[in-house]
């Protein structure tokens, strides 16, 4: 896994035109690269590294460190350091929120740069990178520090003459952190964001595919003031996950990524009795109801499937429509598929961009490859989407089928397919939406409230939308049932996962 030479990187950065890459993400970029440990850059132990690539190009963007299991161990003892020589845990509840507010106010002022970095390291349009990615991590911080001063625990009712007893919540400790590729930035401050708010210190290892943005999202951190070990971000692979969760001293495992990984790492964070919150795959039904705005589920399920070039765990990926208005819709689908624009994700016009690595790639058109060998119709993309060379692209593709049985009907392909199947009453489509082992959001629509209600309970997921798709705020709790995951983030619930309650008997009498 070893990069290519700092001189290669150097000319690899400065091809791109000034109006595509501005000065500060470029020299990001291009600069050498270390692990944040106890507020400061340091190689890998080993000296390993490994290259990010660009997807749009699939040529390295730089190198970073390989962390293993001495890196891992600095960054643990860091983290419990900072718990007792800052007083993080401790301080002031004002004094940290303040604190995580000035780190939102730095990652707002340097938006462009991060969102210029999300683009070159994974692909996605750096429109996008900006408006949902950075904002949403700037609201997830704001969010989170308003909640040091509102932690409080409970006077307990008690029935034992001459007795006292309260309850106070207090920090898990360190966490273990371990983010995806499709949303690197905003995942990282969904974990960091109420962690740092409960008074826990952090080991954040970003996807070895994105490594970039969580790194300087580190060094905004230090600049924003908040203490030497509080967060230590690592680099590298799944042997560096694995080690986190491994490790005696992380208190805590938070995690998403795919329902594999995380059934691996919730059996051993339960052999050893850890905390741990999981969100995982999703293989998400979306259903559209015979009296529906056609037009606007319509253009709704294009982006419930297709945003991100459907590189999100929550994507629409099988729809369900009535047959009264199947045909209709499929074309429609079919029609803004051909003409959406796929392309690097720097350049201002992409609508979609590149996957995020070969892997994925491979995963991506090996999916379609199959559908097509079993049988499914494909009715739109395909293709690279008119994009030549070596970039990892994948134009929208469409699918029709009638069975339930298509290996792309239900596996979580994580990629810009759908698959859309006709349906002809409420029963049949609630017990085909139900029929997976996944269960993280599910959407309906319906211009009948009580059809929405109704179909609402009767999905198994952990968020159902209703005549919209993909709604987020760091105020309502995120997460899945069965296979998608365990826990919730945002929200009260996503606070008290890195908390614990300690009980205190005082006698009186």
């Amino acid at each position: 896994m070893h990069g290519a030479s700092r001189i290669k990187e150097v000319v690899i950065i400065n091809s791109i035109p000034p109006d595509l890459l501005s000065e500060p993400a470029r020299a990001f970029a291009g600069r050498s690269h270390g692990l944040l440990i106890g507020g400061a850059s340091v190689p890998a132990a080993d000296g390993r590294k490994f290259t990010t690539p660009d997807p749009s190009t699939a040529r390295p963007i730089a190198e970073v460190p390989l962390s293993g299991p001495e890196d891992v161990d600095r960054a643990v003892r860091a983290a419990h350091a900072a718990l007792k020589k800052s007083a993080w845990a401790t301080m002031p509840p004002a004094e940290r929120g303040r604190l995580i507010g000035r780190l939102a106010d730095l990652v707002e002022a340097n938006a462009d740069e991060l969102a210029e970095l999300e683009s070159l390291d994974g692909g996605k349009p750096v429109k996008l990178a900006k408006i949902v990615d950075v904002t949403g991590a700037v609201g997830a911080l704001r969010y989170a520090a308003g909640w040091p001063t509102k932690i409080i625990g409970d006077v307990v009712p008690q029935s034992i003459p001459g007795a006292f007893s309260y309850t106070r919540k207090e920090p898990v400790g360190v966490c273990g952190q371990i983010i995806p590729w499709n949303f690197p930035l905003l995942m990282a401050v969904w974990k960091i964001g109420p962690a740092l708010a409960a008074g826990c210190t952090s080991v954040l290892k970003p996807a070895e595919q994105t490594p970039l943005t969580a790194l300087r999202l580190g060094e905004l951190a230090l600049e924003a003031g908040l203490p030497e070990g509080v967060l230590n971000v690592l680099t590298g692979d799944g042997s560096t996950g694995a080690a986190i969760v491994d490790h005696d001293g992380v208190d805590k495992v938070a995690f998403t990524g795919s329902t594999e990984v995380g059934r691996g790492i919730a059996g051993r964070a339960g052999h050893a009795l850890k905390r741990v919150t999981l969100e995982l795959g999703g293989k998400s039904a979306n259903i559209i109801m015979p009296d529906a705005d056609i037009a606007a589920a319509t253009k709704g399920s294009f982006q419930a499937i297709y945003y991100n070039t459907g590189q999100a765990c929550i994507a629409g990926s099988r729809l369900f429509v009535h047959r009264d208005h199947f045909d209709d819709v499929v074309g429609a689908l079919a029609e803004r598929a051909s003409t959406a624009r796929v392309g690097p994700g720097l350049d201002p016009k992409t609508q979609l961009g590149p996957v995020v690595s070969a892997e994925q790639y491979k995963r991506v058109t090996g999916y379609i490859e199959q559908g097509k060998a079993e049988g499914a119709e494909l009715v739109a993309g395909g293709g690279r989407g008119g994009q030549e060379g070596n970039g990892w692209f994948v134009e929208p593709t469409l699918f029709t089928a009638t069975s339930d049985d298509l290996t792309m009907a239900r596996e979580e392909i994580f990629g810009p397919v759908l698959v859309a199947q006709p349906y002809e009453d409420l029963g049949e489509v609630t017990r085909k939406a139900n029929a997976t082992e996944y269960g993280l959001a599910a959407g309906v629509w319906t211009r009948d409230v009580a059809t929405a209600h109704k179909v609402a309970h009767q999905l198994e997921a952990g968020a159902v939308y209703v005549n919209g798709w993909g709604r987020m705020d760091p105020a309502a709790p995120f997460g899945g049932v069965k296979a998608s995951g365990l826990g919730r983030e945002h929200g009260r619930e996503g606070l008290e996962a890195y908390l614990e309650t300690k009980t205190i008997w005082i006698d009186v009498a």
